[in-house]
Protein backbone atom coordinates (compact mmCIF):
# COMPACT_ATOMS: atom_id res chain seq x y z
CA UNK A 1 0.00 0.00 0.00
CA UNK A 2 1.35 3.21 -0.98
CA UNK A 3 2.08 5.77 1.49
CA UNK A 4 -0.07 8.56 1.35
CA UNK A 5 1.98 12.20 0.78
CA UNK A 6 0.44 14.87 2.68
CA UNK A 7 0.92 18.39 1.33
CA UNK A 8 2.93 21.12 3.01
CA UNK A 9 0.66 24.05 4.33
CA UNK A 10 2.29 27.17 4.73
CA UNK A 11 2.80 28.43 8.52
CA UNK A 12 0.79 31.15 8.93
CA UNK A 13 2.20 34.12 9.37
CA UNK A 14 0.72 38.11 9.63
CA UNK A 15 1.34 38.39 5.80
CA UNK A 16 0.73 35.24 4.22
CA UNK A 17 -3.33 34.58 5.65
CA UNK A 18 -4.70 34.51 1.99
CA UNK A 19 -2.08 31.96 0.28
CA UNK A 20 -2.78 29.49 4.04
CA UNK A 21 -6.25 29.82 3.70
CA UNK A 22 -6.58 28.52 0.06
CA UNK A 23 -4.11 25.65 0.84
CA UNK A 24 -6.42 24.63 4.19
CA UNK A 25 -9.42 25.17 2.24
CA UNK A 26 -7.88 22.40 -0.63
CA UNK A 27 -6.52 20.23 1.72
CA UNK A 28 -9.62 19.73 3.75
CA UNK A 29 -12.21 19.90 0.86
CA UNK A 30 -10.07 17.04 -0.66
CA UNK A 31 -11.02 14.72 2.36
CA UNK A 32 -14.95 15.47 2.68
CA UNK A 33 -14.29 18.03 6.01
CA UNK A 34 -14.75 21.52 4.54
CA UNK A 35 -18.54 21.20 5.57
CA UNK A 36 -17.71 20.91 9.00
CA UNK A 37 -15.99 24.19 8.90
CA UNK A 38 -18.43 25.99 7.06
CA UNK A 39 -21.68 24.96 9.06
CA UNK A 40 -20.35 24.71 12.50
CA UNK A 41 -21.85 22.35 15.06
CA UNK A 42 -22.85 23.80 18.13
CA UNK A 43 -24.07 21.15 20.50
CA UNK A 44 -27.00 23.07 22.68
CA UNK A 45 -26.82 23.44 26.92
CA UNK A 46 -28.68 20.81 28.98
CA UNK A 47 -31.56 22.38 30.73
CA UNK A 48 -29.59 21.34 33.74
CA UNK A 49 -26.53 23.00 32.88
CA UNK A 50 -28.85 26.25 31.91
CA UNK A 51 -30.60 26.50 35.00
CA UNK A 52 -27.30 26.28 37.01
CA UNK A 53 -26.17 29.12 35.04
CA UNK A 54 -29.19 31.09 35.77
CA UNK A 55 -28.48 30.45 39.53
CA UNK A 56 -25.12 31.61 39.37
CA UNK A 57 -25.77 34.49 37.79
CA UNK A 58 -28.78 35.98 40.22
CA UNK A 59 -26.68 34.66 43.05
CA UNK A 60 -23.44 37.04 41.66
CA UNK A 61 -26.27 39.99 40.82
CA UNK A 62 -27.42 39.67 44.18
CA UNK A 63 -23.88 40.01 46.01
CA UNK A 64 -22.60 42.92 44.00
CA UNK A 65 -26.00 44.94 44.91
CA UNK A 66 -25.32 43.93 49.07
CA UNK A 67 -21.76 44.98 48.40
CA UNK A 68 -22.73 48.29 46.69
CA UNK A 69 -25.58 48.94 49.72
CA UNK A 70 -22.59 48.76 51.99
CA UNK A 71 -20.23 50.88 49.74
CA UNK A 72 -23.04 53.72 49.73
CA UNK A 73 -23.47 53.32 53.89
CA UNK A 74 -19.53 54.19 53.70
CA UNK A 75 -19.66 56.62 51.70
CA UNK A 76 -22.27 58.42 53.21
CA UNK A 77 -20.47 58.04 57.03
CA UNK A 78 -17.43 59.25 55.16
CA UNK A 79 -15.80 62.03 57.29
CA UNK A 80 -12.61 63.96 57.02
CA UNK A 81 -10.48 64.00 60.24
CA UNK A 82 -8.95 66.45 62.28
CA UNK A 83 -5.04 65.10 61.61
CA UNK A 84 -6.09 64.49 57.85
CA UNK A 85 -5.03 66.54 54.69
CA UNK A 86 -6.82 67.59 51.61
CA UNK A 87 -4.86 65.37 49.59
CA UNK A 88 -5.53 62.16 52.43
CA UNK A 89 -9.56 62.84 52.19
CA UNK A 90 -9.60 63.27 48.64
CA UNK A 91 -7.75 59.95 47.77
CA UNK A 92 -10.09 57.89 50.50
CA UNK A 93 -13.06 59.47 48.74
CA UNK A 94 -12.24 58.67 45.41
CA UNK A 95 -11.38 55.29 46.58
CA UNK A 96 -14.72 54.44 47.90
CA UNK A 97 -16.56 56.06 45.02
CA UNK A 98 -13.87 53.64 42.40
CA UNK A 99 -15.45 51.21 44.33
CA UNK A 100 -18.89 51.94 44.15
CA UNK A 101 -18.77 52.94 40.63
CA UNK A 102 -17.23 49.36 39.85
CA UNK A 103 -20.21 47.46 41.26
CA UNK A 104 -23.04 49.87 39.42
CA UNK A 105 -23.20 52.92 41.19
CA UNK A 106 -23.85 56.18 38.78
CA UNK A 107 -21.92 58.89 41.13
CA UNK A 108 -20.73 61.64 39.14
CA UNK A 109 -17.97 64.11 40.08
CA UNK A 110 -21.08 67.11 41.48
CA UNK A 111 -22.21 64.61 44.35
CA UNK A 112 -18.72 63.55 45.40
CA UNK A 113 -17.85 67.63 45.47
CA UNK A 114 -20.65 67.78 47.68
CA UNK A 115 -20.05 65.30 49.89
CA UNK A 116 -16.61 66.59 50.43
CA UNK A 117 -17.71 70.25 50.95
CA UNK A 118 -20.08 68.87 53.37
CA UNK A 119 -17.63 66.64 55.61
CA UNK A 120 -14.60 68.89 56.10
CA UNK A 121 -12.99 69.86 58.70
CA UNK A 122 -13.95 72.63 60.86
CA UNK A 123 -10.69 74.62 59.72
CA UNK A 124 -12.37 74.91 56.37
CA UNK A 125 -15.27 76.71 58.11
CA UNK A 126 -14.90 80.00 56.31
CA UNK A 127 -13.80 78.74 52.89
CA UNK A 128 -17.07 76.62 52.32
CA UNK A 129 -19.31 79.56 51.87
CA UNK A 130 -16.59 81.14 49.47
CA UNK A 131 -15.97 78.25 47.34
CA UNK A 132 -19.90 77.51 47.24
CA UNK A 133 -21.25 81.21 46.38
CA UNK A 134 -18.31 81.62 43.82
CA UNK A 135 -18.25 78.08 41.86
CA UNK A 136 -20.54 76.05 39.80
CA UNK A 137 -20.03 72.75 40.89
CA UNK A 138 -21.06 71.31 37.49
CA UNK A 139 -18.07 73.47 35.72
CA UNK A 140 -15.41 72.26 38.16
CA UNK A 141 -13.69 69.45 38.25
CA UNK A 142 -12.48 67.54 41.22
CA UNK A 143 -8.73 68.43 41.07
CA UNK A 144 -9.49 71.86 40.79
CA UNK A 145 -11.77 71.90 43.71
CA UNK A 146 -8.57 70.05 45.62
CA UNK A 147 -6.37 72.37 44.26
CA UNK A 148 -8.27 75.34 45.83
CA UNK A 149 -8.92 73.61 49.23
CA UNK A 150 -5.07 72.77 49.31
CA UNK A 151 -4.23 76.10 48.85
CA UNK A 152 -6.50 77.42 51.83
CA UNK A 153 -4.73 74.43 53.72
CA UNK A 154 -1.78 75.94 52.97
CA UNK A 155 -2.36 79.25 54.66
CA UNK A 156 -4.27 77.82 57.65
CA UNK A 157 -0.77 75.69 58.37
CA UNK A 158 1.87 79.02 57.83
CA UNK A 159 -0.84 80.94 60.15
CA UNK A 160 -0.88 78.35 62.66
CA UNK A 161 2.99 77.93 62.87
CA UNK A 162 3.43 81.88 62.55
CA UNK A 163 1.28 81.92 65.68
CA UNK A 164 2.92 78.86 67.17
CA UNK A 165 6.29 80.70 67.16
CA UNK A 166 4.62 84.04 68.43
CA UNK A 167 3.75 82.07 71.26
CA UNK A 168 6.60 80.83 71.92
CA UNK A 169 8.42 83.76 72.12
CA UNK A 170 6.11 85.24 74.21
CA UNK A 171 6.36 82.65 77.03
CA UNK A 172 10.22 82.59 76.48
CA UNK A 173 10.52 86.56 77.72
CA UNK A 174 7.85 86.09 80.10
CA UNK A 175 9.59 83.30 82.14
CA UNK A 176 12.81 85.47 81.59
CA UNK A 177 11.48 88.65 83.14
CA UNK A 178 10.28 86.10 85.99
CA UNK A 179 13.60 84.11 86.12
CA UNK A 180 14.72 87.91 86.65
CA UNK A 181 12.12 88.92 89.53
CA UNK A 182 12.89 85.36 91.24
CA UNK A 183 16.75 86.52 91.54
CA UNK A 184 16.41 90.42 92.42
CA UNK A 185 13.69 88.77 95.53
CA UNK A 186 16.59 86.06 96.36
CA UNK A 187 19.71 88.23 96.78
CA UNK A 188 17.32 90.68 99.14
CA UNK A 189 16.44 88.15 101.17
CA UNK A 190 19.77 87.09 101.93
CA UNK A 191 21.09 90.35 102.34
CA UNK A 192 18.54 90.70 105.40
CA UNK A 193 19.13 87.37 106.59
CA UNK A 194 22.80 88.56 106.76
CA UNK A 195 22.18 91.85 107.98
CA UNK A 196 20.14 90.45 111.17
CA UNK A 197 22.77 88.21 111.50
CA UNK A 198 25.51 90.80 112.09
CA UNK A 199 22.99 92.96 113.68
CA UNK A 200 22.83 89.74 117.04
CA UNK A 201 26.57 89.16 116.83
CA UNK A 202 26.99 93.00 118.26
CA UNK A 203 24.12 93.08 120.41
CA UNK A 204 25.85 89.91 122.03
CA UNK A 205 29.08 91.94 121.82
CA UNK A 206 27.56 94.91 123.84
CA UNK A 207 26.72 92.37 126.72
Amino acid sequence: MANMIQPQILKLIKTNYDNWSIQVKVLLGSQDLWELVENVYTEPESPAAEATLTVTQKSAERAKKVRLQALRVEFENLKMKATESISDYFSRVQTRTNQMKRNGEAINDVRIMKKILRTLDSKFKYIIPAIQKSKDLSEVSIDELQGSLQAYEQDINISSNQAENLEQALQSKMSIKEDSRRGSGGYRGRGSFRGGSNFQQGHRRRY
